[in-house]
């Protein structure tokens, strides 16, 4: 099979051409969104131009060093991005949870991917743990980030639940319960929800890249189920370690529920 296709630049230009056209449609309908397409579109432009030109020292120099330092950055990205998406106003105590949580979730499961299932060779192979990661990193980054916002607006919201089941013995954890388990259904959905749609509604974006590359649909698809397995491992395990270590924030060492008003955006 032929590789990719090479877009020149008539052709990448005719690709923003489309969304001119689409801001020229949102302008006359009156919708007030201008201004966000044409800096996502911008942002996305510089930052793929600036990400291909450092991919492709990487993988012309394969390092440990290089590559775990680039790891190291996806996370702390991360992160911080959970922390700017939150609608509410975090503790330090949350944030700690958070950064543990989404650290110790995705390393793990990169980890045991990479080794385990994928075996690649050396283990710091660029070209195999730095799109794998980012895969990994960007769903778990997304699940946290909706799991945050669940769990602390639910804290608020049935606050008074939870104090009542403390007063009738309840522990922490159980008073907690359907609010971190509604907390892990708001995080991994949208992750089983592709799933569910995958290979009927659509073909996921590494499966049509490999195709387009010329890899056999056999051998794209066998990747993309793995991988996908390798998303939702990272992604629960994430979110799993942000809820059942997360919700104890929000009680003191008596088991009393203990929401600061700074921490609520109401």
């Amino acid at each position: 099979m032929n590789g990719a296709m090479d877009l020149s630049l008539w052709q990448m230009a005719a690709s923003y051409l489309f969304i001119v056209i689409l801001l020229i449609i949102v302008k006359t309908r009156g919708i007030s969104r201008e201004r966000e397409i044409l800096i996502s579109s911008v942002r996305m432009t510089l930052q793929l131009v600036f990400t291909g030109y450092v991919l492709v020292f990487i993988f012309e120099n394969p390092s440990p060093l290089l590559t775990v330092a680039v790891i190291i950055i996806m996370e702390i990205f991360a992160v911080n991005n959970i922390y700017k998406r939150s609608k509410n106003s975090l503790s330090r105590s949350l944030k700690r949870i958070i950064a543990f949580s989404m650290v110790s979730g995705t390393i793990f499961s990169l980890v045991y991917f990479l080794l385990v299932v994928v075996r690649i060779a050396p283990w710091y192979d660029p070209r195999y743990f730095i799109p794998i990661a980012g895969m990994l990193i960007g769903n778990s980054m997304t699940g946290i980030s909706l799991g945050v916002n669940n769990m602390v607006s639910n804290m608020y919201t049935q606050r008074l639940l939870v104090e009542s089941a403390l007063m009738l013995g309840a522990t922490p954890k159980m008073a907690a319960k359907e609010i971190t388990d509604t907390a892990f259904d708001s995080a991994i959905l949208p992750t089983i929800n592709s799933m569910l749609g995958m290979g009927i509604v659509f073909l996921p974006g590494m499966m049509t890249g490999q195709i387009l590359s010329g890899t056999s649909p056999v051998t794209a698809i066998e990747y993309q189920i793995a991988i996908m397995m390798g998303i939702l491992g990272s992604v629960s395990l994430s979110v799993i370690l942000f809820v059942q270590l997360g919700y104890g924030t929000f009680f003191n060492e008596r088991s009393q529920l203990v929401i600061e008003r700074e921490e609520i955006t109401e």
